[in-house]
C-alpha cells in the first residue's frame, strides 16, 4: 500500500499534531514562540473567513518548534558568503517540492545526504554562496536547516534571506520537499513534518496560516510544487490552522493566481524554477 496522502483523504485522527513538551536539541531555542493576533476577516475566493487567533494565555498553547537538524549534523559545507539577515519577518511561507525521485529510504542517514546534495547543486551547478532555501523536509520527515544563519533567524526573530522563489525571497521563508508531485501526494510523515514547521513559522512570526501559505507556482511560473501537492494547499492551511488551534479557518483556494496551471514538470533533479530574480544573490 502506497504511504502516499490522498488529494482527498480521510478525515484526520482526533488528537492534534502538536503534543508533549517543548522539543529541544541541537540548534532549538527552547522556548515556545509568541502568539500572534492572526485574526480578522480573510477572504478566500470570495468569502469572509474568520480566522480568529488566540493568545498564549488562551486554552490553545503557542506552536513548539519541532526538532531541526542543524547544518553541522547533515555536515554542509561552509557558504562562499553570510546569508543577509533582515530585521522584518517573513510575511509568506512557499512550498516547494525537490523535484527528485520518491525515495522509499526514510532514513536519517538519506535525509542528510538529500541536503548535502542540494548544496552541492546549488553551490556548484548554479554557482550560489550556499543553499538556497530556509529549510528542507525529507520523505521519512526529517527536518533540516537549509541557508546559513536560519535557525539564528529563528532564535531572533529575523529573516534570512533564500533563494529560493525569484523576486519574493526578502519576504518569503522557502520549504523544500523531497520528492516529484506531480501526480502523486507526499508521505504521511513529510506531511506532518510539514505541518509542524508550518504551525511553528505562522505562530512565530504572525502569518496566517489561511492567506500566508502559498505554492512557489502563486508566484512565479513553474510547475513546483507539483499539481497534486499543489492542489493539497487547501489542506495544508487547514490542517496547520488547526495545529495551531485556530477555529473557524477553511481551507479554500489561496487568492493569489496559480501562474503553474498547464506548465510542463521538471526537467531534471532540482529543476523546481524560478529561485532568482534580477538583484538578488544566490
Amino acid at each position: 500500500m502506497s504511504d502516499a496522502l490522498s488529494p482527498t483523504p480521510p478525515p484526520e485522527p482526533a488528537e492534534p499534531l502538536l503534543t508533549g513538551p517543548l522539543l529541544t536539541g541541537p540548534g532549538l531555542a527552547g522556548r515556545p514562540s509568541r502568539r500572534r493576533l492572526l485574526g480578522g476577516a480573510v477572504t478566500l475566493g470570495g468569502a469572509a473567513v474568520l480566522a480568529a487567533a488566540t493568545s498564549l494565555g488562551s486554552s490553545a498553547s503557542a506552536a513548539t518548534r519541532p526538532y531541526i537538524s542543524t547544518r553541522a549534523q547533515w555536515q554542509a559545507r561552509a557558504p562562499r558568503s553570510t546569508a543577509t539577515i533582515l530585521s522584518r519577518v517573513p510575511d509568506h511561507i512557499v512550498v516547494h517540492h525537490t523535484a527528485t525521485a520518491n525515495s522509499t529510504d526514510y532514513s536519517v542517514n538519506h535525509a542528510y545526504a538529500l541536503s548535502r546534495s542540494i548544496q552541492n547543486f546549488h553551490m556548484d551547478g548554479n554557482g550560489w554562496a550556499d543553499v538556497g532555501q530556509q529549510f528542507t523536509i525529507s520523505r521519512g520527515g526529517y527536518l533540516m536547516e537549509g541557508r546559513n544563519r536560519t535557525i539564528y533567524a529563528l532564535d531572533t526573530r529575523t529573516h534570512v534571506v533564500g533563494a529560493q522563489c525569484a523576486g519574493h525571497n526578502e519576504h518569503t521563508v522557502g520549504i523544500e520537499c523531497e520528492g516529484l508531485y506531480t501526480s502523486t501526494g507526499p508521505p504521511t510523515a513529510l506531511w506532518n513534518t510539514l505541518v509542524r514547521l508550518c504551525a511553528y513559522l505562522c505562530d512565530l512570526y504572525g502569518i496566517a496560516p489561511s492567506s500566508g501559505i502559498v505554492g512557489h507556482r502563486n508566484y512565479v511560473a513553474t510547475a513546483c510544487p507539483g499539481d497534486t501537492f499543489y492542489g493539497m494547499l487547501p489542506r495544508l492551511r487547514q490542517d496547520v490552522a488547526a495545529a495551531m488551534g485556530l477555529v473557524g479557518a477553511a481551507g479554500a483556494a489561496h487568492p493569489l493566481p496559480d501562474l503553474g496551471r498547464g506548465l510542463r514538470g521538471p526537467r531534471r533533479a532540482f529543476d523546481h524554477g524560478p529561485a532568482l530574480a534580477a538583484g538578488e544573490r544566490g
